[in-house]
């Protein structure tokens, strides 16, 4: 079984997006993970990061803040970690837009968790933890066709 590990960390600002879907990008193409699961691979963590970003660190007024990405992958899966020292926030306990409110028009949505649902829907597992005063958020695809 082989193994790689990557990791970047980036500045908390929504101009580290493009980064963060270039490295995403970078390490699933290595490890042989398709157009498709890459693409919503990048998806899912940029939803995610974007709600650190505006959410974590400039609503509270943080302007130093950073991300942590590890990209891990075996024979079987390629795992991001996503890692922020924001407001302790579990996007998984977040109420996800029920089907009723996805039919409304977009003026008449209730605003939020829309992104959470896309970053569910868009991995083969999404995971949160709080583990060393850090945010960590756990996208996992498989690699298998």
């Amino acid at each position: 079984m082989s193994q790689s590990k990557v990791t970047k960390t980036l500045a908390a600002t929504l101009d580290a997006l493009e980064p963060i879907r270039n490295f995403i990008t970078e390490a699933s193409t290595s490890s042989g993970l398709d157009k498709k699961k890459t693409y919503n691979l990048c998806l899912a963590v940029d939803e995610i990061a974007t709600n650190i970003i505006i959410h974590g660190y400039q609503k509270h007024g943080v302007e130093n803040g950073n991300v942590y990405l590890t990209i891990t992958a075996d024979d079987a899966n390629l795992e991001v970690i996503l890692e922020d020292e924001a407001v302790p926030f579990d996007p998984i306990q977040h109420a996800l837009p029920t089907e009723e409110a996805l039919k409304k028009s977009l003026e008449d949505r209730p605003i939020g968790g829309l992104g959470v649902m896309i970053a569910h829907k868009s991995v083969d597992k999404f995971q949160y933890e709080f583990l060393n005063n850090r945010n960590r958020n756990i996208f996992t695809v498989g690699l298998a066709n």
